[in-house]
């Protein structure tokens, strides 16, 4: 049998007693410097949309609420709050997950031209409420409330980046924001519907004002207008978030000192504090590499996403989650604006609206909530609430109507179909469809922070419970 060797390796018959030619080495390929300058902007792309992705969600929210006067979630600009006084419905569009326990207030301030002093009032003792301030980052930099400094009446400083003055008279407390640009997510717990007036005595109770205008002195001068860029989701997704990127880093200045190295590996694809973007200028190899970044980003995500199942260090500020930014990342796609686990605990469950379902807590096992605890369902892929006749958008401690079993544990029913009217007091209404349903506990207990309480599986509705 004669074996037909690949040319390189042939060798040519020699006279005899001649020694034979010697076998050419095969090369391997080499890579051009252009392939490797594609190859590292290929990655350097899919880090920057990792990095960027919370921040450009929070932005989706922050340019309907400030900048967007027509859009339904507008807020009223800057230094505004906006108080709603009902619970969310499923024509809220505002966020998604969104919260049905508490009604929101928002509002945004611009902490350019100087800090602005957040006031509340004495709420009453056993009322929940909670003042949750986020940076651009998404980061969690401030809390005020219940839990973080009690339901007594006062006024808390916010600064933004490089102010260095003193907390003046009457500030119990100064937080300092790495970005100019904040928001607060203000969440008062509303105890059904005859209890709005006194949610709205609350919120009406909150003040926001300059430094300047607490203080009654002259104001500093004006920080420039801001120029908003239109949100684009097609954009935000593609090569084009670095636009959105290069836009959002004006307002993160001075960087973080443990990203001025990071900062300046994505200034070689073009991304730094107020550079301009426009795709149509790149030569098609780099592009193409950004496109293939922003892919393999989207790769690694949705894989990352799979695997995280509770809030457990999902949220919080930087110095919590460590500059871990596909963690942040995978927290702004699933619930944007998430507490930190100290103040709320979030675990949650995917289900087929078609097949009836249970959730059984036993007795010892209840959520251990110190204020109170829901799980809400919303519809797939959009998550926002799942319109249904009962208007029931959340089940938990608070639900009117809610039977325990008969040796203390309980019991939930999620389902398109109701389980039948003896069982509708624990009925979560499900679409016909997929679903996501988000258990929150506020006040979490330890064993639940630590890990060591988790919510029960999802069951089939014909399991034999006690």
């Amino acid at each position: 049998m004669v074996m037909l060797l690949p040319a390189c390796q042939r060798q040519e018959r020699q006279p005899d007693g001649a020694k034979p030619a010697p076998v050419p080495a095969t090369q391997p390929v080499q890579a051009t410097a252009s392939d490797r300058e594609q190859a590292e902007a290929r990655a350097i792309a899919k880090e920057a949309y990792i990095y960027a992705f919370a921040m450009l969600e929070n932005y989706n929210t922050l340019y309907k609420q400030v900048a967007s006067p027509t859009a339904p979630e507008y807020v009223g600009g800057f230094g505004t709050f906006r108080h709603y006084s009902q619970l969310y419905t499923p024509d809220n569009h505002d966020v998604v997950t969104p919260n049905n326990d508490t009604p929101y207030s928002w509002a945004w301030l611009d902490l350019r031209a100087e800090p602005w002093v957040v006031t509340v009032p004495k709420v009453p003792d056993g009322r929940y409420y909670v003042q949750q301030w986020v940076d651009l980052f998404t980061y969690n930099f401030a809390y005020i409330g219940s839990r973080a400094t009690s339901n007594d009446a006062g006024s808390y400083l916010i600064t933004g980046p490089g102010w260095t003055g003193a907390a003046p008279k009457g500030i119990k407390q100064v937080f300092p924001s790495e970005t100019a640009l904040v928001m607060t997510l203000t969440r008062i717990a509303l105890n059904g519907p005859d209890d709005i007036a006194n949610v709205r005595k609350v919120q009406a109770g909150m003040k926001l004002q300059p430094l300047s205008a607490y203080l009654k002195t002259q104001s500093p001068p004006a920080a420039p207008a801001i120029r908003f860029p239109p949100y684009d989701a097609d954009k935000v997704h593609s090569h084009d978030f670095i636009g959105y990127l290069n836009f959002l880093l004006q307002f993160t200045q001075p960087p973080h000192p443990s990203e001025t190295e990071l900062m300046q590996r994505f200034a070689t694809i073009g991304i730094g504090p107020g550079l301009p973007f426009d795709a149509r200028t790149l030569p098609p190899a780099r592009l193409a590499a950004i496109d293939a970044g922003v892919a393999d980003a989207k790769a690694e995500m949705s894989e990352k996403a799979k695997t995280m199942l509770s809030s457990n260090g999902l949220f919080g500020s930087r110095a919590f989650l460590e500059n871990n930014y596909l963690t942040r990342a995978i927290a702004a796609e699933k619930g944007l604006y998430g507490n930190s686990i100290d103040e709320a605990w979030y675990g949650g469950y995917e289900g087929d609206g078609n097949k009836a379902s249970l959730i059984h807590f036993s007795k010892d096992a209840l959520p251990p909530a110190r204020f109170f605890w829901s799980v809400t369902l919303y519809t797939l892929p959009d998550r926002f609430l799942y319109a249904n006749e009962l208007k029931r958008y959340s089940i938990g401690d608070r639900t009117p109507g809610l039977r325990y079993d008969a040796d203390g544990g309980l019991t939930l029913y999620v389902g398109h179909v109701s389980p039948g009217k003896e069982k509708e007091s624990n009925w979560l209404p499900a679409p016909a469809g997929p679903y996501s349903a988000v258990g929150r506990v506020y006040g979490p207990s330890p064993a639940a922070i630590e890990g060591n309480w988790n919510l029960p599986p999802l069951q089939p509705a014909d399991t034999d419970t006690p």
